[in-house]
């Protein structure tokens, strides 16, 4: 383990974060509010301190893929843990254990809240929740590759532990070069939605908060009651730009660039607007069925919804937890199922259910024809045998910790419904699950035992779970022979 270069990479985490403080600061002192004084003073203090660690510079700037993993574990425990102290500072969030779990939630775009009150937090704490989203979307660490520079395959190492997927490829040649594109489309599409957002008639604050809760596909709202008493054009707004950042962005860089032709070759793309309008349609039927909207509100509630669920952002045009069970149900495979790889959503992403269908049908085949050699492809090319396996490993890990999570959650004695869409929401970063987790409801009345195991499914979920389980590995910390 270079322990050099990951202290020093956290010291640039430290400074980063900051500058991002300050926003919410001047959001306060914009409005006039004394709490402003909380984000100021923790930007000072982690201003300082990480100048004081990257005022001497690792001679020896290489590092691995294991010290890549433990570096993007650490970097999102430290920014959470920094994150919340304005909360507890300026009274909004006074209670540690809730104020991190706000602030994990916030970095990971879970948007699953303790708050039971919203609109009683301040201008600038709600604002960071927001701006959380909108860091934590595309990640610190893939900004921090556009700064920094590193040797060799550092960048990717870094790149692979942070960016969701079964696999990470470069768009350009220089993997710094590639994080810049990343952030400059990932900013691009904010903008584009503030501007409808504002044609819309919504003002800038509202619209700024909902735009980053919409591109990290987070779920913070800035309202009690979601998003039931936002107009349907901004309703229809955010429904569309949540399916935008819930594509990945390597298709946007392909168009971008005026490679049309392998941008339709994405396969993921595809099969994901297919599950959405399918998952959209049938729901509208069943609403209809119980004759619970008029045909125009059941058709923007439906699509509205299924991008909110399968994009993993979790906001709420309705109180779906009254659905019928038809929709609730579709809308549970939904969490699980989760957005692109390569987009700010989560879940287990799209492309890995193409993998496992696609690898189902091969054995089958191979049943039938035993001397058939038959290869899986995936975008027309063959799958390599490496991600193969790490996508088969991923779901059996998954599979384990989900299990394990619905276990030590059920202890407080909550119905099943509750316990299991609560590690749900937070495992697939989706934010609101059913029954006492649901979307008008909040995750305040679990114990902090319940929560801090909830704060670990939020993370894992969000770095691909094997980042946090190599912390709890003692050959990682290891030091390595010169």
């Amino acid at each position: 383990m270079n322990y050099s270069v990951v202290i020093y990479i956290l010291g640039w985490i430290m400074e980063i974060e900051a500058a991002f403080l300050a926003l919410p600061g001047i959001v306060s002192a914009i409005y006039g509010e004394q709490g402003g004084f909380a984000f100021l003073w923790v930007a000072l203090g982690s201003a300082a301190a990480g100048s004081a660690i990257i005022l001497r510079k690792p001679k020896n700037m290489r590092f691995y893929l294991r010290e890549g993993f433990v570096t993007v574990a650490l970097s999102w425990i430290l920014m959470s843990v920094i994150g919340c102290l304005p909360f507890v500072i300026n009274g909004d969030i006074p209670h540690f254990a809730d104020a991190l779990f706000e602030m994990i939630s916030g970095f990971t775009t879970t948007g699953a809240t303790v708050v039971s009150d919203v609109e009683g937090l301040t201008k600038g704490s709600l604002f960071w929740r927001s701006f959380s989203h909108w860091i934590g979307g595309m990640g610190v660490l893939v900004f921090l590759l556009a700064i920094v520079p590193m040797a060799g395959g550092s960048h990717m190492n870094l790149m692979k532990a942070e960016s969701p997927g079964p696999s990470v490829g470069k768009l350009v040649p220089k993997v710094r070069q590639t994080a810049k594109y990343l952030y400059i489309i990932y900013f691009a599409l904010t903008v584009i939605e503030v501007i409808f957002l504002l044609l819309g008639r919504m003002n800038l604050f509202d619209a700024l908060t909902t735009a980053f809760g919409t591109a990290g596909t987070g779920g913070f709202a800035i309202w009690n009651d979601g998003f039931v008493s936002v107009s349907p054009y901004n309703q229809w707004v955010v429904t569309i730009f949540m399916l935008l950042f819930g594509v990945n962005f390597g298709f946007y860089f392909l168009i971008l660039t005026g490679k049309l032709r392998d941008a339709l070759k994405f396969e993921e793309v595809r099969v994901y607007f297919i599950i959405v309008i399918a998952s959209a349609v049938f729901i509208f039927i069943n609403l209809q069925n119980f004759a619970l909207y008029a045909p125009a509100d059941g058709v923007r509630h439906a699509f509205f919804q299924v991008a909110s669920i399968i994009t993993t952002t979790g906001f709420a045009s309705t109180n779906f937890d009254l659905w019928p069970e038809t929709s609730r149900t579709i809308l549970v495979i939904l969490m699980f199922v989760g957005a692109c790889a390569g987009s700010t959503g989560g879940g287990i992403k799209v492309s890995r259910f193409i993998i496992a269908i696609k690898s189902f049908i091969k054995e089958i085949i191979s049943y039938l024809h035993p001397r058939s050699v038959k290869k899986i492809k995936v975008e027309g090319k063959p799958l390599e045998h490496e991600t193969l396996r790490a996508t088969n490993v991923y779901f059996m890990t998954y599979m384990v910790i989900f299990a394990v999570s619905v276990l030590l959650v059920s202890i407080e004695n909550k119905d099943l419904v509750t316990n299991f869409t609560a590690v749900a929401a937070t495992f697939n970063n989706i934010g609101p699950g059913l029954s006492m987790v649901g979307p008008m409801a909040n995750f305040g009345h679990f114990t902090d035992f319940t929560k801090y195991i909830l704060m670990f499914d939020m993370l894992a979920g969000r770095l691909e779970i094997f980042p946090m389980l190599l912390l709890f590995c003692p050959a990682v910390w290891k030091r390595r022979r010169a």
